[in-house]
């Protein structure tokens, strides 16, 4: 089975490229998704991170509040370490897992943050990767509407991440994610058919 590795930045539109080839019945493995469910509230994970961070990360209900945690972590080098020392082991001893259970042609693995980890990923071994890349200014305004994020924080979070000279360097195939969703959907097919015969 062809293992792709997909990533991009902020608001590129990486959700919405591995949802075109998910309506494909292609399967999805999502660390950011993976992420997410291992802090949920009583969860190993959960409960690492409230040692480093304290109890303001939380919303009324004791959740971790993703949009602070993700300023704390954006904003200082040494807290984006601490953080990903606790969670990137448990991440990618389930990305393994899903892994062993798959079957298909080939796989997609969403990896926001791919350039910026790459050395640390042993678990997993990639055939190919796949980057979206759109311009900065769109990057921004997507980023805004979809998360109401500020665009200082969504600048800084852009700075911390790999340029996107980086990541179309190191890509083996790209995706410019800059017209509509049926020019889209058009690119993510041609690349669909290219790893159904890379697979064979």
């Amino acid at each position: 089975m062809l293992v792709i590795a997909l990533t991009g930045g902020i608001g590129s539109g990486k959700t919405t490229v591995s949802e075109i080839f998910k309506s494909k019945n292609i399967p999805i493995i999502d660390t950011d998704i993976i992420a997410r469910q291992i802090v949920e509230k009583n969860k190993p994970a959960y409960i690492e991170v409230l040692k480093i961070f304290g109890n303001e990360i939380l919303n009324e209900d004791n959740s971790i509040n993703r949009q602070t945690l993700r300023k704390l972590v954006f904003s200082s080098v040494a807290k984006r370490l601490q953080l990903e020392s606790i969670l990137h082991p448990i991440i990618w001893h389930e990305v393994k897992s899903q892994l062993s259970t798959l079957t298909s042609p080939y796989c997609i693995i969403v990896v926001p943050l791919l350039f910026e980890n790459l050395t640390k990923i042993t678990a997993v071994t990639f055939d190919r990767i796949l980057v979206i890349d759109t311009e900065e200014e769109m990057q921004v305004k997507r980023s805004q509407k979809r998360d109401n994020s500020d665009i200082k924080t969504i600048k800084q979070i852009m700075k911390n991440q790999a340029s996107r000279q980086t990541r179309t360097d190191a890509a083996d195939d790209i995706i410019l994610n800059t017209g509509n969703l049926d020019s889209l959907n058009k690119k993510v097919d041609s690349l669909h058919k290219q790893y159904i015969k890379q697979s064979k």
